[in-house]
């Protein structure tokens, strides 16, 4: 069965075409800037991209395009949007009424949409991209597959916050985590690279980019994640604060005369590796050149980040008792060596005995960067979430 993979963010769509039993993927591509020119890139398997440049009004009129490339006598892959079995459809947030992927239907839809004030920039876009494929693929069987369903298993003293209770009881006010599928997707992928059974393992899974997370997975379970109520919280990221005290609103306010969006903004928008380097960059390639050419305030900021990862998976390693891998993914994790190195320094008491060829030599690839007979195996797993939304999907579909 094809099953098609789709990520709308608020002005782009993300697209995946995979056979589901083979594995592979039929086509891949993007659409960028939709309500404002249009730009679609498009890249068969085994073909060379193509990429069309055509106004999209809004993500209605970005998955028409999207179907219409696919079964493009010149550019397409399929014949029909028959030869498409399902869709599976990437959902940011669904609260606590989701534990689990789901089949889609007006009453799911509903749900989904109740949990948008958890993450008003994802939730209405995720919602409008399953509500076009709905209208151009009438009975279509549609899944929806959510970021924070993996961490539904994390226990209270995980999740609960410090405020008072009747917070979390009237609003849901708690930690719920982010890139749960490739946390899961990773954690499961590790305990096969090691041949291991997942219900056997501690793991932790650093998911680094311009977005970044850490996960506790024991037993091939969920048990704390670095992100919160929403993905700002945790790490310092590209643009995004992460963990700060919150009398920061108070302080900053009075001083810079600023109201609660203007705070938002800053902690979203201004902060993280980007405000710690001065302006430099959010891309940490642009921040190891600068440090390499002297800058302090980017080797500044490069450390704060390695820094409060390797806190965070020591916490996690103490939480677990214990931990049997640690394993880099995303952007940063799967292509930076010195980034691996520079956390790893930090956690020489877990054991880790890093391989630095195989580190410096690793960019995008399944390795084990650790050496032989390291108490704790520090490995790179590529993550891929669109393979797992795939598997989700279809494991639904056949299910029913």
């Amino acid at each position: 069965m094809k099953v098609l993979v789709i990520n709308c963010g608020s002005s782009s769509l993300k697209y995946q075409l995979i056979d589901s039993e083979t594995e592979e993927v039929v086509a891949k591509g993007n659409c960028e800037r939709i309500g404002i020119d249009g730009r679609l890139t498009h890249t068969p398997a085994g073909k060379e991209k193509v990429v069309i440049e055509s106004p999209m009004p809004d993500h209605n009129a970005a998955v028409h395009m999207v179907l219409s490339i696919l079964t493009d006598p010149e550019h397409g892959v399929i014949g029909s949007l028959d030869e498409i079995g399902a869709v599976g459809h990437r959902v940011v947030h669904g609260g606590e009424k989701f534990s689990s992927s789901v089949l889609l239907n007006d009453e799911v839809i509903a749900e989904i949409e109740e949990c948008n004030h958890l993450a008003p920039l994802h939730n209405p876009a995720n919602v409008t991209g399953i509500q076009a494929c709905m209208e151009l693929m009438p009975g279509k069987p549609m899944a929806a597959v959510f970021d924070t369903a993996f961490h539904q298993t994390l226990p209270k003293e995980a999740f609960l916050y410090g405020v008072p209770i009747e917070y979390y009881e009237k609003y849901g006010f708690r930690r719920y985590g982010f890139h749960g599928t490739s946390h899961s997707y990773v954690s499961k992928r590790a305990a096969e690279f090691l041949g291991k059974d997942p219900a056997d393992l501690k793991i932790i899974v650093c998911h680094l980019g311009n977005g970044s997370s850490i996960c506790a997975v024991s037993g091939g379970r969920s048990v704390d994640t670095s992100m919160g109520l929403t993905p700002l919280a945790g790490l310092p990221m590209g643009t995004r604060s992460g963990d700060i005290d919150p009398s920061f609103f108070e302080f900053i306010a009075e001083k810079e005369q600023l109201d609660l969006k203007g705070i938002m903004n800053i902690l979203n928008k201004k902060s993280g590796v980007l405000g710690l380097s001065g302006g430099i960059s959010s891309d940490f390639r642009d921040l190891r050149a600068a440090a390499d050419e002297g800058d302090e305030k980017a080797k500044t900021a490069l450390d704060v980040f390695c820094y409060q990862v390797a806190k965070v998976v020591g916490s996690y390693a103490a939480v677990m008792d214990g931990v049997d891998a640690i394993c880099f993914t995303a952007g940063i994790g799967e292509n930076t060596p010195l980034i691996r190195e520079k956390i790893l320094s930090h956690l020489d008491f877990l054991g880790i005995d890093l391989d630095r060829e195989v580190n410096d030599s690793t960019h995008g690839t399944e390795a084990r960067i650790s050496k032989p007979g390291s108490r704790v195996e520090a490995l790179v797993i590529p993550t891929n979430e669109e393979l797992m939304i795939c598997r989700e999907t279809a494991a639904l579909i056949e299910g029913c």
